[in-house]
């Protein structure tokens, strides 16, 4: 007669040690893993405000004629006048006209941040910047009376570093990777850490 044989499967304690471990795995993953979701929500806004930027010196160039940027809370940022804010939710181009009784021109706009996303845009108190024919920032101070109420002329920056530039800081609590985006007054647009000190061994740092 054979002797009897073991039925396959967990025991009752195989079972509690393989849930504690699940467990355990679990909840030091899940701080990571919001940090980590954090962290894209910040990269995501910081990509739509470098996109906006580039866009708008982009067709300053193609059109040959002066473009501002404006941060807005509009839903209808196709319309004029356009409330320019700062720390704005979204983004909206125009062109501004060169010549007495020409009509701006709405280009293009964007979504940087909703209350969902909890994502927070610190334009440093700028709400609008303006490209000239060339790409290159420029000061208008008949910016807001010709399209932007509500907002700031276009003003070159002056703060360090230097040569200066415009600085957009993108953050939200919980995050460990706040990004910041430099706009030259060039027009150059740059995307660093705020965090890091830029040099040869943190090229990703900012100046």
């Amino acid at each position: 007669m054979k002797g009897s044989q073991r039925a396959s499967g967990f025991t009752m304690i195989e079972a509690m040690v393989t849930l504690a471990v699940f467990a355990i795995i679990a909840a030091l993953t899940v701080p990571s893993m919001t940090t980590w979701i954090r962290n894209n929500k910040v990269r995501t806004v910081t990509d739509s405000l470098q996109t906006g930027l580039r866009l708008a010196q982009a067709e300053s160039l193609r059109r040959s004629r002066q473009v501002v940027f404006s941060l807005t809370n509009s839903t209808t940022p196709n319309f004029i006048p356009l409330p320019a804010v700062v720390n704005g939710t979204s983004w909206a181009i125009w062109t501004l006209p060169s010549i007495a009784g020409e009509t701006p021109t709405f280009i293009q706009s964007g979504l940087l941040s909703n209350a969902s996303a909890n994502v927070a845009v610190n334009s440093n108190g700028v709400s609008t910047v303006c490209f000239n024919s060339m790409g290159r920032l420029v000061a208008n101070a008949s910016a807001t009376v010709i399209l932007i109420t509500g907002g700031d002329t276009c003003v070159q920056p002056t703060a360090p570093p230097t040569p200066p530039v415009q600085k957009f800081n993108i953050t939200t609590p919980g995050a460990d990777r706040p990004l910041q985006v430099n706009l030259a007054l060039g027009g150059q647009v740059h995307m660093c850490d705020p965090s890091v000190a830029i040099s040869d061994a943190h090229p990703e740092g900012c100046p």
